[in-house]
């Protein structure tokens, strides 16, 4: 009897614990679904392309700490919304309209509500009509509305990624070196640098042969290539969650890489080196690997954190 109220026990707690993910997965897949639909409707209303917008509400959803279930997480200034002579803040669309404010609506209500995914979506539209339609106008848009330019960076980079594959619900992920190499790592970031003076380590240190192929871990775009000092021969690549990824120490580039291209994760970038520490082309200095780091924006200013966590689960979705 008590073997057997043991294992009912064990079958309830498995069935709340796979139910309750399987409904946890759904829900995602359902506000993805019901994200796209605004998006592809606002475009039909407006005629801006979905995915500047899509993006513009995928950076603000990255800048926020918590921002769990909302269908769109953009939102307006209230002097903005409703224009700075409204100050009782009256949703009335004729009435936000007369003090100047950029409030519309969406879903045919006659009430421009700031909190109503659909007006919002077609404020934002009419926001970037003012500027026009073509990518430099909403560029110019876009800056005019954040009035910061890696904002502006990372949200055109996003649309970008959004228009290539058609999708916002893009997790795949890969480990940074390919992993049918020999390769080590362990937690470096944060440790003593003397090179060029006294500094942190901001990243992982991936050792490995050189010519082990180095590949894109994310969705992004590449935002840098070149020499530095420090890096040698490096890669920067800005990804859909406001993070930009930097590879340093490379030997050489894959010859179809370029600035502005789109990368998805398993993209060979280009190989394991030895370069930097030195002018372009100083190479062995140290023994080969891959400098990665991560660096988060919040909207107002962008830091270094510490990749080996989101390494660790990689290299294991990578195996």
């Amino acid at each position: 009897m008590y073997y057997r109220h043991l294992y009912t026990g064990f079958l309830l707690i498995f069935l709340i614990l796979f139910t309750g993910s399987t409904v946890h997965a759904e829900a995602d897949k359902d506000i993805y679904k019901e994200r796209m639909a605004l998006f592809k409707k606002t475009e039909a209303l407006t005629q801006i392309p979905w995915h500047f917008f899509a993006a513009m509400d995928n950076f603000e959803r990255n800048i926020k700490k918590e921002d769990e279930g909302k269908v769109i997480s953009i939102e307006v200034p209230a002097e903005l919304w409703y224009g700075l002579g409204n100050s009782s803040m009256i949703q009335d669309e004729n009435l936000i309209t007369f003090f100047n404010g950029k409030g519309k609506d969406g879903d045919g209500d006659k009430i421009a509500d700031p909190d109503n995914p659909e007006d919002i979506l077609h404020t934002i539209a009419n926001y970037m009509l003012e500027y026009g339609q073509t990518d430099e106008d909403i560029k110019i848009a876009l800056w005019n509305y954040y009035k910061r330019d890696l904002s502006v960076q990372t949200i055109m980079n996003t649309a970008k990624v959004f228009k290539t594959y058609q999708e916002i619900n893009l997790t795949d992920r890969d480990f940074p070196v390919s992993t049918d190499y020999n390769y080590s790592y362990r937690s470096t970031w944060g440790d003593r640098r003397g090179f060029g003076g006294l500094r942190i380590h901001e990243g992982t240190d991936i050792f490995a042969g050189y010519g082990t192929p180095v590949k894109s871990t994310t969705y992004g775009v590449i935002e840098l290539m070149g020499w530095n000092l420090y890096g040698g021969w490096r890669i920067g690549i800005r990804d859909i969650y406001n993070i930009y990824h930097y590879y340093g120490h490379m030997n050489g580039y894959q010859d179809d890489i370029q600035v502005g291209q789109v990368v998805k994760p398993g993209d060979v970038l280009g190989s394991v080196g030895s370069t930097g520490y030195g002018p372009p082309g100083t190479s062995g200095k140290f023994p080969p690997h891959l400098h990665y780091g991560m660096y988060k924006d919040n909207g107002y200013s962008e830091w270094s954190f510490d990749p080996y966590p989101f390494l660790k689960k990689w290299e294991r979705m990578a195996k």
